[in-house]
């Protein structure tokens, strides 16, 4: 049955949303601003024909404040696990001295594989129900699987969870989407430079979770036959009250799914389908009624037959919502060109190269700072998890106060390839970096440990201002 044309009763956005798949983003910028003067071509964008200036659109305070409280919540969850996750792979029955950075780094990019593996699909079933149902299942399951990873007692079965967790966690890439729903060109960079802040936020509150809930001396034994599950329940706590915020407060933003039935009647209609297709008679939603009957007079017995079928579909009206209800109505679908232009394959390709880098020094820093010297520095997890803290309030201070002045003097593009050569240094420097005690200064740039926590503090200033500036530019470029 098709679908009831409400384009009368309700007014249509204005508004230039996005759809994570099938809806292209527009192809131009818009008409060039104003020449009357450069104050009014900074704060006005001009539209139409006529000339008229209007002002930017207002930032929808109270879903980007949901949108940050989901980013904040699943951030500090997955930043609580750094800090500790070398020390506790080092006191698995089945990990030698040696083998605790092998172990450490095939549980981190087994989460970030399974992650990649499956972030398309969650991007599509987004374009398919809608933004709400995926992020709320996301969180759900992400929950389910922190606590399960609080009562791993060997490495494969923390390889086993890392995977789980990385398959049902595609949050990051919705919310992002939700993002551009919700805003426009003319408001876009200033909700956009907010996205990093709160990822910032969450470097603090992740690491100080996890370093600080997990003892020094933490091992498996019968008097703490689970030493790491308590930052893990408190990351899982954190997410379900996420979740309860987001099933009250957030918005769907998927235009398509905003004329569907309410989230639980959904859900409804699908057990009830459900157990209509395990019965033995047909399914309701599959008795199409026959058009040309309708549309032609009834007479004699076939009339009486016809009312009888009419109560029966009556009687029944609570669980023959039709099929399609389900879903969104998409009405265009990308082409191959569309979506593989030129600019996007570079863009992707380089964005790419960055999150390679970056995820893997995310998860070597904590091997290289608890390690032994002259592998590592010594590092207890408070250290780790203080140092990340630090990473985190020096990209909070820069996100506010500096990017974005710097941004409107170099432009995107430049600001972009600047970051990627900060990474690049940081990178460089790390190794270098000196010991704790003076007597094992070999082949750093100084010893003790006032020069360590200068020069640390200098490479993760570096490298954080860098993977921030990559991400905004990328997010305002794309």
């Amino acid at each position: 049955m098709g679908r009831p044309n409400n384009g009368i009763d309700r007014r249509k956005s204005s508004t230039i949303h996005y759809q994570t798949f099938p809806t292209p983003p527009p192809r131009s910028k818009g008409q060039p601003p104003s020449e009357t003067s450069s104050q009014d071509a900074t704060h006005h964008v001009r539209s139409g024909s006529g000339g008229e200036h209007h002002d930017a659109s207002p930032l929808p305070l109270k879903q980007l404040f949901v949108l940050a409280f989901m980013s904040l919540s699943e951030q500090t969850a997955l930043n609580s696990i750094g800090p500790y996750l070398p020390h506790m792979a080092s006191t698995f029955p089945d990990v030698k001295a040696g083998q605790v950075g092998l172990y450490v780094g095939t549980i981190a990019s087994s989460f970030a594989l399974a992650q990649f593996a499956t972030s398309f699909f969650w991007g599509w079933l987004s374009d398919r129900i809608g933004r709400k149902p995926v992020v709320l299942m996301g969180t759900l399951l992400t929950a389910a699987c922190f606590v399960a990873f609080g009562f791993c007692k060997n490495i494969w079965q923390a390889i086993v969870v890392q995977v789980l967790m990385g398959l049902v966690n595609g949050n990051q890439g919705i919310v992002s989407t939700c993002l551009g729903e919700i805003t426009d060109r003319s408001n876009q960079s200033k909700a956009f430079i907010y996205l990093p802040v709160i990822y910032g936020l969450g470097g603090i509150t992740g690491p100080v979770v996890g370093g600080l809930l997990v003892a020094n001396d933490a091992h498996f034994s019968k008097e703490d036959p689970y030493p790491y599950l308590r930052p893990n329940l408190v990351s899982a706590a954190v997410l379900m009250f996420d979740l309860t915020v987001t099933m009250i407060f957030l918005e769907e933003s998927l235009e398509e799914a905003k004329d569907l039935p309410p989230l639980g009647k959904r859900v409804g209609n699908l057990f009830s389908w459900a157990w209509q297709f395990a019965s033995s008679s047909r399914p309701s939603y599959l008795r199409i009624p026959d058009i040309t009957q309708k549309n032609h007079p009834r007479t004699g017995g076939d009339a009486t037959m016809d009312d009888d079928d009419e109560d029966d579909d009556d009687s029944d009206s609570a669980s023959q919502t039709s099929l399609p209800t389900m879903l969104p109505h998409h009405s265009m679908d990308l082409t191959h060109s569309q979506v593989f232009s030129r600019d996007t394959i570079l863009l992707m390709a380089t964005y790419l190269i960055f999150q390679l880098s970056n995820i893997s020094y995310n998860s070597l820093y904590p091997i290289f700072g608890q390690a032994a010297p002259p592998r590592g520095r010594d590092l207890s997890p408070e250290e780790i998890g203080f140092s990340l803290a630090f990473a985190g309030v020096a990209t909070i201070v820069f996100q506010l106060g500096i990017f974005g002045r710097l941004r409107e003097k170099m432009g995107n593009k430049v600001t972009y390839r600047v970051c990627l050569a900060g990474m690049a240094l940081a990178f460089i420097l790390t190794p270098w970096v000196g010991y704790k005690d003076i007597r094992n200064g070999d082949g750093g740039m100084s010893s003790g440990k006032e020069w360590l926590w200068v020069e640390l503090g200098f490479i993760l200033l570096v490298k954080s201002l860098s993977a921030v500036g990559c991400l905004t530019s990328f997010l305002l470029l794309v």
